[in-house]
């Protein structure tokens, strides 16, 4: 026995499925965005995306869409993480491209200027291809940690790897390239060719104190280091003493640390 439907029940079906898949065409790029976005995981400072002519204020757990610049203020810093969960932290006076080749995800950041610590993420021990580019040089990285540093008008970049291993090719001189390990730094000149690479302990430690420094910073900003985290307001900056890059206080030169809470 058949089953009668009103016209007026008919109609509403009808735009209940119209509805839905308007829903699902909304939906479907807005989890493509957040593929291919940067989260704002932690945030100190005044950081900034410049998108459509404009500046924009970020905060923690605002995205950073392709081919934005990221740029960072005076006693600023900011941890981004993208969808594999790599991470990147960008220093005080520094411009970031995120992901300026549409063409090739792989192409995370290019930078104009400034320090950006990359840390790529390679679960099961599968190589997670990425690069990032300065105008010298193109790091090409596996899953490693390491420091990239524009550091001066002329482009001169800096590539100390802590982590892992890096290859670094000058843009400039068509097939020189070096492979740099844990430990080693290479400086990329704009009109000369790529030198030997360097092991020099003495400026890996400091590079090394330096992080244990940012670290320690991050800790007095409470920072916290993961997505879920509520980290600083944007504009919100830290004393003179605890701004990232700078080394940490000496023992007693700071306020005496708080009370232990009281015993039940």
């Amino acid at each position: 026995m058949g089953v009668l439907v009103s016209p007026v029940t008919s109609r509403i079906q009808h735009r209940s499925v119209i509805l839905l898949l308007a829903l699902f065409a909304l939906a479907t790029p807005l989890a493509a965005q957040k593929e291919v976005a940067a989260k704002v995981v932690s945030l100190s400072g005044q950081v900034s995306s410049l998108r459509d002519g404009a500046t924009w204020a970020l905060n923690v757990g605002d995205l950073v869409q392709p081919q934005q610049t990221i740029v960072t203020g005076a006693n600023s810093y900011a941890v981004f993480q993208v969808s594999d969960g790599s991470t990147f932290d960008v220093y005080p006076n520094a411009q970031v491209i995120f992901r300026n080749n549409r063409g090739d995800w792989k192409d995370l950041l290019e930078i104009t200027l400034g320090k950006v610590r990359v840390q790529i993420q390679h679960i099961g021990g599968v190589p997670n291809h990425n690069k990032v580019r300065t105008p010298t040089a193109v790091i090409a990285v596996r899953g490693t940690v390491f420091d990239v540093e524009v550091e001066d008008a002329d482009a001169t970049t800096l590539v100390l790897v802590e982590e892992g291993q890096v290859e670094v090719r000058h843009l400039m001189e068509p097939g020189q390239t070096r492979l740099l390990n844990p430990g080693d730094w290479l400086r990329v000149f704009k009109n000369q060719p790529l030198a030997a690479k360097t092991v020099d302990r003495g400026m890996v430690m400091q590079r090394l104190m330096r992080a244990a420094s940012d670290a320690l910073n991050e800790a007095l900003y409470r920072i916290p280091r993961n997505p879920s985290g509520t980290g600083v307001p944007s504009g919100t900056t830290g004393s003179s003493g605890d701004k990232p890059g700078t080394p940490a206080p000496t023992p007693g030169s700071g306020p005496a640390p708080p009370p232990p809470p009281p015993q039940p």
